[in-house]
């Protein structure tokens, strides 16, 4: 575990200190993951205090072991990161942080879990630390690994309260009720007050923050995302104008009571109240009301009638952004159009209803597409038959589109598979496993990366792995692994064969495959950090059924693996001490194992400083080899001075299974003693 390659121990050290304190000093917390942000501030002060301490007490790189130099470079990853994360809580939309409130608090869980990780490797024992600082990081490091993940109960209350509400206008918009529909507005003010929505200004920042995240989105092809921002602009614009009408009047401030509009021809201006068109109610090409708004690909909303005519002219692109759209499909925006009947009805505007004339049909690539929304905050009925729709006219593009749609519609099935379960299952209901199957022969190389990458997030899905193994896919895959045209379409196939592979029957399959194991070795050998570490775990997957095992081992996986494992910079520890454990009960992957003289010193050290389960692995693969006929491994951990303090420690401290195999190692140690009669190598053993 050398220095090689990070940065100089006092250039990090202060890099360290500079982005610690400028975590440790952000003021003016968000409401919306308020304690995790908080926990996570006071964790980045115990290290402020750790990095201050190795800066006055270490000047040069000599005086700092390796394992130092690797566990700061690890954490000064780790802090940039949170860094990020906070400041993306703090100017972000606090109603989609909301909405988000389970994935954001997981990555938080995550980067705690890597900040325990990345101390699994500090050796405190060889730094010059005082006792109050070294309690305190052993302390945090023991939190962090024992740290479970926290959502706020009150911020996932606030968040179905929210759903609760849309929901609810959804269903009688979609229902057509004779009754006066209505948002509970007191409901919504006590949520948006919760998060901080409390001004007039406070709603327009909102409304503008989520503006940006609907930018940030569109960039990526989300159109469904998109949608769901929409719907909360267009929510709050009109909460903002409920909720401060009456202090509007007592104010006499006509303009808040609604969104600024732009002209209207109202003739009762002496009146109280304004009822001028919000802006947001207003089409963007007619300037008229939306009486059946609806949204393009790009992600803005149009009344149904003026977009269709646009587009019928020749037009292909969005009007507003001028951004080219992707499809032509026009999905109901069913949030706005339930605000804008509400809003009629206040104010006693009567609303015609648009009808779809024969125009739309030749836009819409599916009949009575406005009969279905696209709505995944919510999850309704009305949600998964959007998914639905959208699953079906992709495929369709997949099936008879051009090569430019055919990329495009992989790319947002890619997207559609990436989260959910019932999105993975519909989207293959609607029949596209056999089409991305065939596309993985494309000489296109971002429709042959988006389809691998697709097929890996549909086989999330169990049933799915069962679907696209029938299609015949694994030759595919295995050519894309082989001779992808992208970096990332190579790494995808090796994630896919992991994951399709964790169906028992499967790893026989995939092993059964001429090439498949030699093209893991292959990327193991060749790929980038991440490609060798889906290469490794996709190996390791295949090796837990025996007849693999020695088609690992011929294929030349042990060397390669050692090689990995000294290579510092190679970043997949774990994942080949996994692989080297497995192959450990392969005769020939023993055999192989033995004649690295590198391997034992290796191992030795990482006893030390590896983690939990590097640790697990080092001492399964020393007891196999001492176990295996290893005299010469066993007087290596006799006479080396850190081997029996190390498993001491383990068999003291370690994981469940690591001290069974601490445990394990020492008793057959002290046999060998006993039957050597080495008097030293007690001595070692009751050290």
């Amino acid at each position: 575990m050398g220095s090689s390659g990070f940065l100089p121990s006092g250039s990090l050290l202060e890099s360290l200190v500079h982005l610690s304190n400028e975590v440790s000093s952000i003021e003016k917390l968000p409401l919306v993951q308020g304690r995790n942000i908080s926990t996570m501030i006071r964790r980045i002060k115990v290290l402020t205090s750790l990095f201050e301490e190795i800066k006055e007490a270490n000047s040069t790189a000599t005086q700092l072991p390796p394992s130092s130099v690797l566990c700061l470079t690890e954490l000064f990853s780790v802090i940039r990161r949170v860094k990020v994360l906070i400041q993306g809580c703090k100017d972000g939309s606090s109603l989609w942080g909301l909405i988000q409130t389970e994935t954001t608090s997981n990555h938080f869980f995550v980067l705690v879990k890597e900040i325990g990780r990345a101390l699994d490797i500090l050796p405190l024992s060889l730094l010059n630390l005082t006792a109050d600082i070294r309690e305190q990081v052993e302390l945090l490091h023991k939190q962090a690994k024992r740290v479970e993940l926290f959502v706020d109960p009150r911020e996932v209350q606030r968040r179905d309260e929210l759903l609760k509400v849309m929901a609810s206008n959804n269903e009688k918009n979609m229902k057509h009720s004779a009754n006066r529909c209505s948002i509970d507005i007191e409901a919504l003010k006590l949520v948006f007050s919760s998060i901080g929505l409390r001004s007039s200004m406070d709603y327009e920042e909102e409304m503008s923050k989520l503006e940006a995240e609907a930018q940030k989105q569109a960039g990526t092809g989300g159109l469904i995302v998109v949608s769901n921002i929409n719907n909360l602009v267009a929510l709050v614009s009109y909460s903002k104008s409920m909720v401060f009408s009456e202090e509007s009047k007592k104010d006499d401030i006509k303009q808040s009571s609604v969104s600024v509009s732009r002209n209207t021809n109202q003739s009762s201006s002496s009146q109280s109240m304004s009822f001028n068109i919000p802006d947001e109610f207003r089409c963007p090409i007619s300037l008229d009301l939306m009486k059946d708004p609806v949204i393009v690909a790009s992600g803005h909303t149009y009344d149904r009638n003026s977009i269709a005519q646009w587009i019928n002219t020749g037009h292909h692109t969005c009007p507003k952004s001028g951004q080219r759209l992707i499809h032509m499909a026009l999905i109901p925006n069913y949030a706005l159009k339930s605000l804008v009947h509400q809003w009629c009805q206040e104010n006693n505007i009567p609303l015609m209803e648009s009808s779809s004339n024969a125009s739309e049909s030749e836009i819409n690539s599916k009949p009575n597409a406005a009969e279905k929304a696209v709505d995944h905050i919510s999850t309704t009925k009305v949600a998964i038959d959007s998914v639905k729709m959208t699953a079906e006219f992709l495929v369709g593009k997949l099936a008879m589109g051009s090569l430019d749609i055919q990329r495009q519609a992989a790319y947002e099935l890619r997207l559609l598979a990436k989260t959910g379960m019932d999105n993975r299952r519909i989207i293959a209901e609607a029949g596209a496993i056999p089409f991305l199957v065939t596309m993985l022969t494309s000489n296109d190389p971002r429709i042959q990366e988006n389809a691998v990458t697709a097929l890996l997030n549909l086989s999330i899905f169990d049933n799915n792995k069962i679907l696209i193994m029938a299609a015949g896919a694994i030759g595919n895959i295995v050519e894309v692994l082989e001779l992808g045209k992208t970096t990332e379409a190579r790494e995808n196939a090796a994630a896919a064969i992991f994951s399709l592979s964790m169906i028992d029957d499967f790893k026989v399959t995939i092993g059964a495959h001429a090439r498949a194991i030699l093209a893991l070795v292959g990327l193991l050998r060749e790929g980038t950090t991440t490609g060798k570490r889906d290469a490794a775990m996709a190996l390791s997957n295949l090796a837990l059924y025996e007849a693999n095992k020695t088609n690992i081992v011929v294929a030349g996986a042990v060397q390669l693996l050692i090689e990995l494992l000294m290579d510092d910079k190679a970043g997949i520890t774990d994942d080949a001490l996994g692989v080297l454990a497995l192959l450990l009960s392969c005769p020939q992957g023993l055999e192989d194992i033995k004649k690295s003289r590198a391997l034992v010193p290796l191992l030795i050290d990482l006893l030390r400083f590896g983690s939990a389960k590097g640790k697990e692995n080092s001492i399964t693969l020393l007891l196999g080899l001492c176990k295996g006929g290893g005299e010469e491994v066993t007087r290596w951990l006799l006479i080396n001075p850190r081997s029996i303090p190390s498993l001491r420690s383990l068999a003291a401290d370690g994981s469940p299974r690591a001290r069974r195999m601490a445990d394990a190692l020492l008793r057959l140690l002290n046999r060998c003693c006993s039957q050597s009669d080495g008097i030293t190598c007690r001595k070692l053993l009751r050290m």
